[in-house]
Parts: structure tokens; sequence; C-alpha cells
């Protein structure tokens, strides 16, 4: 089984990129389930009902995101009822929405959870307790599972995956924009990496005007930072999966940017 997971989509430039390329990788690849995190799909910061749409239409099949997911105020009312979209499932309780989800094609069921580190980000719930709890209770339906780490600090989401390997399918890490190139299959066949990276404009500051990011760092005035129209990139790392065992395979880590009008 092979599982596409989409990294970071950046604002209408990341959707344009996900339209023109995802039917070509989801053909080559002969992928079962497309996974994209789309906490900044929406002009940078959160995601709307009809962005979540657009992407639901060109063929994602489940959408995660991160801290960014409330930033858009309508989002909370299509959260609570969407199960296609998921925000963290360490906020507390009363939240809308849900951060688990069981996912399911032709018989075939996997489990997908999103978690967010509290390392230089919000002091929410602790993620490993978390989703310890929701693994053992994913378990009984199935040994495909995923989960979104949504963290800042590569040292927590190393530890995070080191503390489930063995439990889960795979581990992809989120949220810094930057992929990194440490794709691996842990000792106990779970997959890994710390950044899957960013969909959108690879001419920026993880996806903003760089003028814009430059700009605050002078003078450390907050000012409104825009998307950046720069050559998009598309992120992504496609999951081998055994169906039985639920151990991964191999992690293929997939970077295709816009050079010389065309896609490639």
């Amino acid at each position: 089984m092979r599982i596409l997971f989409i990294g970071d989509i950046v604002g209408k430039p990341g959707r344009q990129v996900v339209t023109a390329l995802l039917p070509g990788l989801q053909r080559k690849y002969g992928t079962f389930l497309t996974i994209a995190n789309a906490e900044n799909a929406a002009g940078g910061f959160g995601i709307t009902p009809s962005v979540a749409e657009e992407l639901f239409r060109v063929g994602v099949d489940l959408l995660t995101s991160g801290n960014h997911i409330w930033d858009k105020k309508e989002a909370e009312i299509y959260i609570a009822t969407e199960r296609r979209l998921l925000r963290p499932a360490n906020y507390p309780g009363h939240a809308p929405g849900s951060g688990v989800t069981l996912w399911e094609r032709e018989g075939t069921r996997v489990g997908v959870i999103n978690v967010q580190g509290r390392v230089f980000m919000p002091t929410i719930d602790c993620p490993f307790k978390v989703a310890e709890h929701e693994i053992d209770l994913l378990k009984q339906a199935t040994d495909l599972i995923l989960i979104d780490f949504h963290a800042e600090a590569t040292s927590e989401k190393q530890a995070f995956a080191r503390f489930v390997d063995g439990r889960v399918s795979a581990v992809i890490g989120t949220h810094t924009h930057v992929q990194t190139a440490d794709e691996q299959i842990l000792p106990g066949g779970t997959a890994f990496i710390s950044d899957v990276g960013m969909t959108g404009p690879s001419d920026s500051v993880i996806g903003m005007e760089f003028s814009d990011v430059i700009g605050r760092f002078l003078t450390q005035i907050p000012t409104k930072f825009r998307v950046a129209k720069g050559t998009p990139v598309l992120s992504a790392v496609v999951l081998d999966l055994e169906e039985e065992s639920g151990r991964a395979k191999a992690i293929t880590r997939l970077q295709l940017r816009e050079e010389g009008g065309g896609l490639v």
C-alpha cells in the first residue's frame, strides 16, 4: 500500500501546485490514500470551508493541520462536522473537531492521528500521552496508523518518533516548512521524517514575501505577512506500507518545483 503525504500547503500558490501535480503523482505511485497538511492553505494562515472543499475536489482525501487551524473563524463550525479535516488531538476536549479519524476504502482501514508539539509552541495537552491513548484505540481496528506530528523542535519530533516506533506505520513531521533529509525506517518499522516541508512559493521565507519578513526582523514592528508569488514547490513523502503488519517498507522524499514554465 502506498500513501502520499503532502507538506504544509501555503496559500493559493500551494493549492495551484497541488492541483497541477496531484493527479500525476497519484497515477505514478498508485496511491491508496492522499493526506495533506492544510493549516496555511487559506491566504497563508488557517483554512476556510471553500479552500478545504477545493482540495478535496482535486483528490486530497484527508487534511491535517496545526496551530494555525483556528486563524479563520469560519473554520470552527466547519471542522466540527467535517471528519476529513483534523485538528491536533491534544487540544482540550471542548475544542471543535477531532484529531483522529479511521479512513476506510475497499475494506482496508487506515488510522490517522494529528498531534501538536509543545516546545516553542502553545502549552496544550501532552502529545505523547494523547497519541499513546489514541493509538491504543485505533489498534482495535487497524495496524495501519499514520501520525502528523506538528512541531517546531526537531528534538521533540525525533523523541516522539522513537516513543511510538513499532506501534505506528509512520510519523510525519510538519510545521517548519523546510524539508529535512532524514527520512528513515526506525528499528521497530516506523517511517519517519522530521519535516516533510512546504508546498507553496519557494522564492520566499517559508512561504511569505521575504521583504515583509526581513522588515519585521529589522524593525521588530508587527506587520502583515503576505503570501509570496514565487516559483511553487510541492514537498511530500510517499510511504510504502505492509497491510498485514502495518510496518513501513520504504519512505521516499519528493520535492517538485516549477522550472522553465513547466512543473518538474
